[in-house]
């Protein structure tokens, strides 16, 4: 699934300030909130209702692989006395 990865879909036409307002309006917004996908395009704005669900489609496919270990861990340097 790396052509719709999320690193790829985020960078493309979504904002850091749209992305910021979606991840806002899950926590509002959740899966028991009738209209939810039309509350949470509302309150990222420019955004249609499927293109915010489908950028959740997305986010949950890639936790799905972080978390059974499909994506490897950053090799990060260390600096002394960190």
């Amino acid at each position: 699934m790396a052509s719709s990865s999320l690193s790829s879909h985020w960078s493309g036409s979504w904002t850091v300030k749209q992305n910021k307002d979606f991840e806002e309006a899950l926590a509002v917004f959740d899966k028991d909130t009738p209209d939810r996908w039309h509350n949470v395009a509302k309150a990222v704005g420019g955004k249609t209702t499927e293109e915010v669900k489908r950028h959740y489609e997305i986010l949950v496919e890639d936790v799905k692989h972080i978390e059974s270990g499909q994506v490897p861990f950053p090799n990060y340097r260390t600096t002394n006395g960190a």
